[in-house]
C-alpha cells in the first residue's frame, strides 16, 4: 500500500481494506513477530478530545511494536489558539515518526496531514471515526467467518461513526442501514460518497437510509448504536434524550433482528439510554471484543504507515 496517512477509509481501496484485515488478524495471532517492527520509532498522539480506547490502544499499540508514544494533552499545544496546525505539523515531523490526532474539526486533522511529511492518523474527528470502523468490521468478520453480503444496521445520531461504517460497508460488500430521527440524519454528501465507492468496489454493497429503526433492525446480521449526545453536544442531551427514546436498543428491538445478530457499541455507553443491560450484557453482544480489535487494527495502521 502507498498511502502515507490513514485519515478517511474512503482513500482505501476495497482490496487495500482487506489486506489491512488480514494485516490486522495476523498481529493479533502472532503478536511477538511484530515486537520490533516500529523499534526506535515514536508517535505523537494529539488529544483535543478525552479517550479510555484510542489512548490506551495506540499507546499500547505502538509498545508493542517497539516504539513508543508521546500523549500530548489539549493544553500542551492549543491547537489553532496557541499555535498553529500547520506550525504543528512541521515541527512534530523533525522529531517524531508519525502522529495521531483526536481532535474536533476534520480540517484540523486534514491540515496536519498536508503540514506535515510524516503520517497522520485520524484517531476521531467530528465528521469520521475510520479506526473506530475498522475495528468493529475486523471483529464483525471474525464472528461471522464474512463481511459482504451482511446486513449492518446503525439507529441513532447520523455522525462520525455512521458515516464512518458507511465506508467501511461500500468497501467489504457489507450492506449499511442507518436509521436516524429527522434532522439527525448523516449528510446527503457523506450517503452519496459512501454510495460512490460501493458502486466502484462492485461488492454489492447497498447503504441505506431511514427514519424507522424497525425498518433498520429488521433481519439485521448487526445492530450497532452509539451515544445520542457526542462531546460537544452536551448542552442538547436532555432535549435529544426524548427525540431519540424510540431508537433505543433493547431486548424488543433485537428481536427483529436475526436470532443470532451481533451486537456493536463503540463505547462508552450510556446505559440505559441508547442500549439496555439485558442487551449489552447478553450473550449476542460483542463490545469488548470490538474494543479490543481497536488495539490490534490500529498495530496494522501505525505498522503500515510507520516502517
Amino acid at each position: 500500500m502507498k498511502h502515507t496517512d490513514f485519515i478517511s477509509i474512503h482513500d482505501y481501496s476495497a482490496k487495500e481494506i482487506a489486506q489491512l484485515f488480514a494485516l490486522a488478524s495476523h498481529m493479533k495471532r502472532s503478536p511477538r513477530r511484530y515486537a520490533t517492527a516500529l523499534k526506535g520509532k515514536t508517535l505523537a498522539m494529539i488529544f483535543e478530545k478525552p479517550s479510555l480506547r484510542t489512548r490506551v490502544t495506540f499507546e499500547t499499540g505502538i509498545y508493542q511494536l517497539g516504539g513508543q508514544g508521546i500523549y500530548l494533552a489539549p493544553a500542551d499545544i492549543n491547537l489553532r489558539k496557541r499555535e498553529s496546525v500547520y506550525d504543528v505539523g512541521k515541527n512534530l515531523e523533525r522529531w517524531c515518526h508519525g502522529i495521531m490526532i483526536r481532535t474536533f474539526g476534520h480540517d484540523i486533522c486534514t491540515g496536519l496531514a498536508d503540514a506535515a511529511s510524516i503520517p497522520v492518523i485520524n484517531g476521531l474527528t467530528d465528521l469520521e471515526h475510520p479506526c473506530q470502523a475498522m475495528a468493529d468490521f475486523m471483529t464483525i468478520r471474525e464472528h461471522r467467518g464474512k463481511l459482504k453480503g451482511l446486513k449492518v444496521s446503525f439507529l441513532g445520531d447520523g455522525n462520525n461513526v455512521a458515516n464512518s461504517l458507511m465506508q467501511a460497508g461500500a468497501k467489504t460488500g457489507a450492506h449499511v442501514w442507518v436509521a436516524s430521527p429527522r434532522g439527525y440524519e448523516p449528510t446527503i454528501e457523506m450517503l452519496e460518497t459512501a454510495r460512490a465507492d460501493a458502486a466502484k468496489a462492485k461488492l454489492g454493497a447497498e447503504i441505506i437510509f431511514t427514519n424507522d429503526p424497525s425498518e433498520a433492525a429488521r433481519g439485521a446480521d448487526v445492530i450497532y448504536t452509539d451515544v445520542w449526545a457526542s462531546m460537544g453536544q452536551e448542552s442538547e442531551a436532555e432535549a435529544r434524550k426524548k427525540i431519540f427514546r424510540p431508537y433505543q436498543v433493547n431486548a424488543a428491538l433485537m428481536a427483529q433482528a436475526k436470532r443470532d445478530a451481533l451486537f456493536l457499541h463503540c463505547l462508552p455507553a450510556h446505559r440505559g439510554e441508547e442500549v439496555t443491560d439485558e442487551v449489552i450484557d447478553s450473550s449476542q453482544s460483542v463490545v469488548f471484543d470490538e474494543a479490543e480489535n481497536r488495539l490490534h487494527m490500529q498495530k496494522a495502521i501505525m505498522w503500515m504507515l510507520m516502517k
